[in-house]
């Protein structure tokens, strides 16, 4: 009977730590830049929480802050309301021991390689026409590449970076790239930071999707 037991609990500790291990970074649009990453162990949210319908962007639901997960990790491209939510970041920090990285603090970004698996990240100084103080990141974790743009306006970097998976970006960085006949060296690329109801002619479905719809999840595996 003692052996049945054991069994038992061997195959569903075995069950569910398979399930959390599910060898995939899932990647959900939460609205504008807003996105939450995760490989089932570490969280990393960029350029949310903002401040909801800023600007006439899009608003989120509630939910989306009171699921956030403990010990979780915020990382922002810059701090305009669009992006950026001081005061709900504050009640975060307090709440759930959370690690926050930005504009202002971007030489302490090797702090997030002991709060994660297999990962790396290098910001790029970025031109941005409303604030001086914009960074793009480069993530790399468990050897997949990962680019976030923010709101840079400038094709330049982007075209120097190598092997991307996925970047994610404005449609105006799109068009400066096509303009300046710039490559993008990226297998799929997320266009994000659209109006409510926006359009936008996509081109190329099968490589560009439009980010329009929040909730939706993208999944990399690795």
């Amino acid at each position: 009977m003692l052996k049945k037991i054991l069994l038992f609990f061997t195959i569903f500790w075995y069950s569910n730590f398979a399930f959390s291990q599910t060898n995939e970074i899932r990647i959900k649009f939460i609205g504008n830049c807003g996105l939450h990453l995760t490989d089932g162990k570490s969280n990393l949210y960029i350029d949310f929480p903002y401040k909801s319908g800023a600007y006439g962007y899009m608003n989120y639901e509630i939910s989306e802050i009171d699921n956030i997960k403990d010990n979780s990790t915020f990382l922002f491209t810059h701090r305009h309301d669009d992006h950026y939510s001081k005061e709900i970041l504050k009640d975060l920090k307090s709440k759930h021991s959370s690690k926050i990285y930005g504009n202002w603090n971007v030489k302490k970004l090797d702090n997030l390689y002991s709060s994660f698996d297999d990962f790396e990240i290098t910001a790029f100084k970025t031109k941005h026409k409303f604030t001086f103080n914009h960074f793009s990141y480069l993530i790399t974790w468990h050897g997949k590449n990962i680019y976030i743009s923010g709101d840079t306006v400038d094709g330049e970097t982007i075209s120097k970076v190598k092997n991307i998976d996925w970047a994610f970006m404005p449609y105006w960085l799109l068009l400066d790239t096509d303009k300046k006949n710039l490559k993008i060296d990226a297998k799929n690329i997320g266009i994000y930071h659209l109006y409510p109801n926006q359009k936008f002619n996509n081109s190329s479905p099968d490589k560009i999707k439009l980010l329009d719809k929040q909730g939706e999840i993208i999944t990399i595996p690795f």
